[in-house]
């Protein structure tokens, strides 16, 4: 297992470690190649997720427990394809996919300081849905770091669609 080809040379993360995805902000190589092995995302594709995640507030798993044990309003939002969600989601997550965030957020959830929580499969799609609902007003977004893959590493427990 290796990096993709479009990684960054190798920086310092926020964990001390070296990463060698394009920014190093969280990921250290061992994250990396648990949660994104083979991973070859375009170019400007990462270029959109760095911008968006210089702005956007990234959390654990670990914080994200925390988050819904401490507020039982708090939303744990996937924001994958419908066939991510159907195969398989964090048991009281709640799904509105990247690709109708922005039309349908303000409806399911008018209150723009409602805690949610977004994920995707491992984090990149998330910071880009929080980036986009911060512009839209909301105060108290968040994208987990891992993302689906790294709850499935965690053992959170997991929902099938009949």
């Amino acid at each position: 297992m290796g990096y993709g080809t479009n990684c960054a040379p190798l920086t310092r993360g926020l964990c001390g470690h070296r990463s060698g995805f394009a920014t190093g902000k969280f990921l250290c190589p061992a994250f990396a190649r648990r949660y994104f092995p083979c991973v070859d995302h375009s170019p400007g594709f990462l270029k959109l997720v760095n911008a968006a995640r210089a702005s956007v507030r990234e959390v654990t798993i670990e914080q994200l427990h925390t988050r819904l044990a401490a507020n039982p309003r708090a939303v744990l939002l996937d924001v994958r394809e419908d066939s991510e969600w159907l195969a398989g989601h964090g048991e009281q997550a709640q799904h509105l996919g990247k690709g109708i965030l922005e039309r349908d957020l303000e409806q399911r959830f008018p209150d723009p300081d409602a805690e949610i929580i977004m994920y995707c499969g491992g984090g990149f799609r998330s910071a880009l849905t929080c980036d986009a609902a911060q512009r839209m007003g909301y105060r108290n977004v968040a994208s987990l770091i891992g993302g689906y893959k790294g709850l499935v590493a965690a053992g959170w427990p997991m929902k099938k669609e009949a």
